[in-house]
């Protein structure tokens, strides 16, 4: 069994407490209006997947392939549109409003989100270089990362050398984090501990990989299902 994950939208941190008054850090995620907007299915596609998307935007603000495939479906087109794959049992028809209760307090989760960036930085900060002496004849070339390149065999630095460069606004996966709660009147979800990215940033939720799972709702637990959107309807390319 594969379930889909959820598009949420980072919060913030902050800290909640359990029933032995032990404070625990927390990252609120908000679901907020994420919904199935189609479905990709083994006959025509090759594989089997739910297509999500969250925000709601005018067709104005987002890329031009995604505003003619959400006018083909008949759909409006949303700011952020992710697939998941599935098991065949775990097919949500298009149209189905999701809610944080998908997830369930004490189960692991994987999370995915582009992290903040920071700019260019030098070795010492972007890969914990310890830097060279303080003394003993180094003058102005403290932080730097010493040679990189070779003999005369290659002759040139490799791909991959640790160097400065830009830091961060990359993706990053975290694993195994435990939800805290579930917020269903606001539709929140509390994740144990820190989640990549700014506050607003797009964040990926699945159940987690590397874990096993009890007592999960399958496909989900239905919140809503538009009426008027096609159960078997399958998002253009």
């Amino acid at each position: 069994m594969k379930r889909s994950g959820l598009i949420t939208t980072k919060i913030g941190m902050t800290r909640l407490y359990d029933d032995g008054g032990i404070a625990h850090p927390v990252t609120v995620l908000s679901v907020g209006d994420c919904t199935v907007i189609g479905n990709r299915t083994m006959e025509k596609n090759g594989y089997v997947a739910n297509v999500l998307g969250m925000r709601e935007a005018k067709a104005k603000h987002v890329a031009k392939p995604q505003a003619v495939a959400a006018e083909k479906a008949g759909i409006k087109p949303f700011r952020k549109v992710a697939e998941f794959r599935v098991s065949d049992d775990c097919v949500i028809p298009a149209g189905t409003v999701l809610s944080a209760s998908h997830f369930v307090v004490g189960q692991f989760i994987d999370v995915q989100a582009t992290s903040k960036g920071k700019g260019f930085q030098g070795a010492m900060k972007r890969h914990n270089f310890g830097g060279k002496e303080a003394s003993h004849g180094v003058l102005k070339a403290h932080r730097s990362i010493g040679g990189t390149g070779m003999r005369e065999w290659p002759g040139r630095v490799l791909k991959g050398k640790k160097m400065a460069g830009q830091m961060g606004n990359e993706t990053v996966t975290v694993q195994n984090l435990k939800v805290f709660g579930i917020d269903e009147a606001e539709n929140l979800i509390f994740v144990e501990g820190a989640v990549p990215g700014a506050n607003g940033t797009f964040v990926l939720v699945t159940d987690a990989v590397k874990k096993e799972h009890k007592d999960l709702p399958v496909p989900t637990k239905l919140n809503s299902v538009a009426e008027e959107a096609p159960a078997a309807e399958t998002v253009a390319e």
